[in-house]
């Protein structure tokens, strides 16, 4: 009878692969190898999770160019956003356990925090920090809150200064320090910090073993993934770890696709995992609801866009999908599940710059869905190459510029201090026949000006990540009075003005 048992155990095992689609079964490495070299991605890691099981944790590529260190199951990449649907859960399950209400203000926790105007301020509840809707910008303070020197708590002091662009709860505008204030509400409910939280209720639990809630010291893990990107040069670099924790609830986790499956597994069970009940479905439930609108036009196969707590959440060719990305210096990570058909899937790389992560998540739905193939990292290729091209053209034409031009006043009249009323002050100091730039609000971040015409110059951030970019000071009756300068969008869209100080 045992051995009856057995065999039906296996043949089921056995129907439950075979029912996976030809793309998966035939196709999926070949794809992915494929990928990986047409985008430049050192190392690729996908989760597959489909009726209840794990169909695919797989490693692709290297961890390291250097050391040709393979990529598996177990290697671990920074997650980024992908940690704030853990942050929203969290805090779901503490509402669940009447600890709090997502409706409660902020300043029933913080009676000292200010938005930019008193009325958002007075309004403001721990729902609307975790759904990207205080009319900020998307992205907006990035640069001055990502890889600081700063706190979290002079990260909160300073969201104050984010002068919003649209009406409060009007409109959404992504933004990394809502989700820390809303994480930080955490300790004073539980007497226990995020970190601490989230790793004790939701990954022990979880049995991810591996998961990290924090990025310090990363760099000191096992089986770590190297950051990557090739942006500005066109040249794979190794970049150096953030260290991010000052926005932990919003963007610090590490982790991997084995456990990741986990996260993915009961997601699609209801709150349970292999049969075990991790977290009431209304606490899984609540994280799902649509809280703010992005679009409700049709665009392809979608007609809907929202986010609830932590989560996108759209429709595809007639089925339900719930999604986020994750975006660090050298890593891209995306996560999805689709309930209607029991579907989870986790990609996570060590190149910030491609699409292929995402691209690589739509194909695997499409095989699922049972959709014709169409090669979509072959149709986006050209494009992304053709933008990365003009961009280092244009790179080119700036260095072409640097021919011992003279600018308009002399080096020294460059020099001191100038300030930004949100980020802070930066040193400009003479350096050869140069300019250098020192950001005082980071603790490791410069950048070199080098002068070309037309009184142009050319920034160069060090490190590499923040770009390469051309600006003007302002310049009235001959003295300095402003600098404007800007950064990679991949951190933040907008210019900063710093003025200089008498």
């Amino acid at each position: 009878m045992k051995k009856i048992f057995v065999l039906l155990i296996l043949i089921l095992n056995g129907f439950i692969v075979l029912a996976q689609p030809s793309f998966i079964k035939d196709s999926l490495d070949s794809y992915v190898q494929e990928g990986i070299k047409d985008w430049s991605i050192p190392g690729l890691a996908v989760s597959i999770v489909h009726n209840n099981e794990v169909v695919v944790n797989k490693g692709f590529g290297v961890r390291n160019i250097l050391s040709n260190e393979p990529v598996d199951e177990n290697t671990l990449f920074i997650i980024a956003s992908n940690s704030k649907l853990f942050t929203g859960t969290a805090l779901a399950k503490l509402e669940y356990e009447k600890k709090l209400s997502l409706d409660d203000k902020i300043i029933k926790y913080f009676p000292d925090f200010k938005l930019y105007n008193a009325t958002s301020t007075s309004l403001v509840t721990i729902k609307d920090m975790l759904s990207h809707r205080i009319g900020t910008k998307t992205f907006q303070g990035d640069f001055t809150f990502w890889n600081s020197a700063l706190t979290r708590s002079q990260v909160m002091h300073k969201m104050r200064l984010l002068k919003p662009s649209t009406d409060f709860r009007s409109s959404y505008g992504y933004c990394n320090s809502c989700f820390l204030t809303a994480g930080e509400v955490i300790p004073k409910v539980t007497k226990s910090s995020w970190e601490k939280y989230v790793y004790d209720s939701l990954v022990v639990p979880l049995n991810m073993f591996r998961t990290k809630t924090l990025t310090n010291n990363i760099a000191a893990l096992d089986n770590i993934a190297s950051p990557y990107s090739n942006s500005f040069t066109g040249l794979l670099t190794q970049l150096p770890y953030d260290n991010i924790d000052n926005l932990a609830p919003a963007t610090s986790m590490v982790s991997c696709v084995k456990d990741m499956s986990n996260w993915l597994l009961m997601q699609l069970d209801s709150g349970k995992l292999y049969g075990k009940q991790i977290l009431p479905w209304a606490v899984v439930a609540k994280t799902r609801d649509i809280v703010t609108p992005i679009s409700s036009r049709k665009r392809g196969a979608t007609h809907f866009t929202g986010y609830g707590l932590g989560l996108f959440m759209s429709d595809y060719h007639g089925k339900q999908i719930f999604n986020h990305t994750g975006g660090a210096d050298g890593f891209v990570t995306s996560t999805c599940f689709i309930p209607e058909i029991n579907l989870g899937i986790a990609v996570l790389t060590n190149n910030d710059n491609q699409n292929f992560f995402e691209i690589l998540r739509w194909q695997i739905i499409d095989a699922y869905l049972n959709l014709p193939f169409n090669n979509r990292s072959k149709q986006q290729l050209q494009k992304f190459k053709e933008d990365n091209e003009k961009q280092l053209k244009e790179i080119k034409n700036w260095k072409a510029r640097i021919v011992n031009n003279k600018p308009t006043l002399a080096l020294e009249n460059y020099i001191g201090t100038y300030e930004n009323e949100l980020y802070g002050t930066i040193e400009i100091s003479v350096n050869e026949n140069n300019l250098k730039v020192k950001f005082n609000s980071h603790r490791n971040l410069s950048a070199t000006m080098q002068y070309m015409d037309n009184d142009e110059w050319m920034i160069t951030y060090n490190p590499i990540m923040l770009g390469i970019f051309s600006t003007k000071f302002e310049i009235e009756n001959k003295k300095v009075k402003a600098l404007n300068i800007k950064v990679s969008d991949f951190v933040e869209y907008d210019p900063y003005l710093f003025k200089k100080k008498l």
